[in-house]
């Protein structure tokens, strides 16, 4: 990555103290009135900082993203099951030792990466054409892999930004950020075990970007910098000057709440939230919630049981470590006489802050508080308040349907909401019982009927491996930090197992809604009782607004459109489904196939959409047939209105239109550590997706609407070497236009 250019955001804890009293010893009365200046509204979005950035400005955690998309890949089973353990399925193979499960152009960054310990290893990291070899080292013998392995090369993958199994218990991670300019792509030299989620960012041309998008060089470091914050896990990460501090001790009468006194004299950020109890207490806990109201809104956005608010299911302490959880945001910390529950995440208010303990069991005390607030100076519609959304999913969750963590249209009213979903922290079983991990997340954005996160299981979410070997562990972003191995847990609370997942700079901006989703179990059968808590930065409103739909195949809608395409097919009929869980379970069908109508084209389509003027760029959604493998197309973009025909229009190019893969994938997974490749070809019933295009500011902002042309490019990979390629074309069923827009403030300043 490159070097910042431009001037640094505004700090979100730049320090500004008014008085908050005032008195004179005088002998008449002077009342004095103390006017607040609350933040303005903003008509340009905050930075979005980026690569190396994106730690190091970790403050900015709750600042809108807008132009920001961001995707998780995976090699998940197509077909909704559990194959494998969601292991090596492939969107192609390039040759034995080359098998491809991720394939991105245009510009970007990618965060994350988690792999079942080395398996797959060597690593092929294509950026721009340029290819690296990333091993772990245990790759040279995987039959007898190596005690505290690590990355190589050791210096572009330093430990701290990477950890392998022996750490994890069970799988190599990689938050070292790559950015890319034209092009990203990772093959798996060996398909054994080959599993792997993978999380990366992409942005519209003229979004406010911390530093330019610069390739990576496979020479250059990452910036000791970004280590170091991610070392800071368990320190007190709270500013040590400028800040109004709150503290006190409270007694918790049975079944009764108690309100902090915690006061702002303008808009504030909280810092710190840290309880101390005494170690005998500590269990109780586990009946407290903590809950916290913003600027008198007529809902919580906290309300969440102490311990997993904190990031863990208990605070049962079955070896008696110094650390049940050590990550990042939060810590659980226990000493010889207490236990210390701190948060860190960044709060933004600006009216109050309502912080409540609400007690559901016996009298408890004393408990030790304190909060810290640093005043917020910068644009009210540049940040979302904090959210942290429980849900009790019930010793019986929904036979074949994943359980819904959140959705915001449901959420504290509903309606729209602008922000990020940034982790969650949950208990997924209460008897000790592990098999339920074999779940897979699934995480749905802006309107989206396919998921832009899918996984491969639930431990893997959690940053770890083959159900973690029974064992716990603590890291900065991911951890499980409670729970027994099965048949070995001492008395029923050890048998509460937890695991925790934060996303910093691979966090998931949305501009509309979110929809986070877990399946509970390989296919959604689980019976085991789910507790979640959500973590998200949230405005109410929306940056992201659906402006224009043109639906393929329908006369009217093509006509309004001026759709105009020569060489596309005559409409026909799909009857398919999305790529979800499983379609029926148990003799009973989960997920119907619908209808639809598209056509295909192997020339251009051009057509025109409304969009609206103050845009800060366009996303345009495709819904497709999937059947077509590795869908690439050149698009331009013009002014609807500079010519008098479509065709003629003055066309600007606006980058790669490209999905790939089809519902056909290469599963391959031979029995040995160093067995060759299979060429098993897997055809999934799955044929709709939803896929996003990012319109250049450039070319959108100030226009009421858009003509776009796109020209299909074909890309020739046939599935593996020898076979045929098969039928290449670009597929519409559905185009819909979205305009990013600055969101309005939470409230009239």
């Amino acid at each position: 990555m490159a070097k910042c250019s431009g001037d640094r955001p505004a700090n979100p804890s730049s320090i500004f103290h008014p008085p908050s009293s005032f008195s004179l010893s005088l002998p008449f009365v002077l009342f004095v009135t103390f006017v607040v200046v609350l933040p303005t509204r903003a008509d340009e979005p905050p930075v979005i900082p980026i690569g190396a950035d994106a730690y190091r400005m970790w403050e900015r955690w709750p600042y809108q993203r807008i132009g920001a998309r961001a995707y998780m890949r995976s090699t998940y089973d197509r077909r909704g099951g559990n194959e494998a353990a969601d292991a090596s399925h492939f969107l192609y193979q390039l040759a034995d030792d080359n098998n491809v499960t991720l394939d991105i152009e245009g510009p970007g960054v990618f965060y994350f990466a988690r792999y079942n310990h080395w398996h797959g290893s060597p690593w092929r990291y294509v950026v721009d054409g340029q290819e690296q070899i990333v091993r772990e080292t245990s790759s040279a013998d995987p039959t007898r892999p190596v005690p505290q392995s690590i990355f190589e090369p050791r210096e572009l993958f330093p430990p701290g930004l990477t950890w392998t199994w022996s750490t994890t218990k069970g799988a190599d991670l990689s938050w070292v950020p790559i950015g890319f300019e034209r092009s990203f792509q990772m093959g798996y030299s060996r398909t054994c075990y080959g599993t792997g989620y993978y999380i990366y960012h992409q942005y519209v041309r003229g979004a406010k970007l911390s530093r330019s998008i610069v390739g990576w060089d496979a020479k250059t470091p990452p910036e000791k910098e970004i280590i170091d914050v991610i070392a800071r896990a368990g320190e007190d990460l709270s500013p040590r000057e400028g800040t109004r501090d709150f503290s006190g001790q409270l007694q918790l009468p049975e079944k009764a709440a108690a309100t902090l006194d915690v006061r702002a004299d303008g808009p504030a950020v909280v810092r710190l939230i840290r309880f101390s109890v005494a170690k005998e207490d500590a269990l109780s806990l586990s009946n407290v919630r903590l809950r916290i109201t913003w600027d008198g809104r007529p809902a919580p956005s906290v309300d969440a049981p102490l311990p997993l608010f904190f990031g863990a299911g208990t605070l049962y302490n079955r070896d008696d470590k110094e650390w049940l959880v050590k990550a990042l945001p939060v810590g659980i910390r226990f000493d010889e006489k207490q236990v210390h529950l701190a948060c860190y995440f960044l709060m933004p208010f600006f009216k109050s802050a309502k912080v409540e303990l609400v007690n559901g069991g016996p009298a408890l005390g004393p408990i030790n508080w304190a909060v810290k607030t640093v005043p917020y100076t910068d644009p009210a519609n540049h940040v979302g308040y904090f959210h942290a959304t429980y849900a009790d999913h019930g010793p019986d969750p929904k036979h074949g349907e994943d359980l819904l963590l959140l959705d915001t249209r449901r959420t504290e009213g509903g309606g729209d909401w602008t922000g990020a979903f940034i982790g969650t922290s949950f208990i997924f079983s209460h008897n000790a019982r592990l098999g339920t991990l074999e779940g897979d997340p699934r995480f749905y954005f802006d309107d989206s009927m396919t998921p832009q996160g899918q996984g491969t299981g639930t431990e893997e979410w959690g940053g770890g491996g083959d159900y973690w070997g029974g064992r716990t562990m603590t890291l900065p972003l991911a951890g499980h930090p409670v729970g027994a191995p099965e048949g070995k847990a001492k008395d029923d609370l050890d048998k509460i197992e937890s695991a925790y997942r934060f996303l910093l700079a691979d966090l998931f901006p949305f501009g509309k809604n979110a929809r986070i989703t877990l399946e509970h179990g390989g296919q959604n059968d689980s019976k085991e009782r789910y507790e979640t808590v959500t973590y998200w930065y949230g405005l109410p409103g929306a940056s992201l607004i659906k402006t224009d739909a043109l639906n393929i195949g329908d006369d009217a809608s093509e006509r309004s459109h001026t759709y105009h395409s020569p060489q596309a097919s005559q409409p026909y009929e799909i009857v398919s489904r999305y790529e979800w869980g499983v379609d029926s379970l148990g003799g009973k069908q989960i997920y119907p196939a619908h209808r639809e109508l598209g056509r295909r084209t192997t020339g251009v389509s051009d057509f025109i959409v409304k969009i609206e003027p103050s845009n800060l760029g366009v996303m345009l959604r495709r819904t497709l047939d999937y059947q077509f493998p590795n869908q690439r197309a050149e698009v331009f973009i013009a002014d609807a209105s500079d010519a008098k025909t479509i065709a003629d229009a003055d066309y600007k190019p606006a980058g790669a239109w490209y999905l790939a893969g089809s519902n056909t994938c290469v599963f391959s997974r031979p029995k040995g550590e160093m067995d060759p490749p299979a060429h098993t070809v897997q055809t999934s019933n799955r044929r709709f997706r939803d896929d996003e295009f990012l319109v250049p500011r450039d070319l959108t902002q100030g226009r009421p609407a858009i003509a776009v042309r796109v020209k299909f490019t074909p890309v020739n990979i046939p599935l593996f070497p020898g076979r045929e390629v098969g039928e290449l074309a670009w597929s519409e069923i559905r185009y819909a236009a979205y305009c990013f827009v600055m969101p309005a403030p939470p409230h009239a300043p």
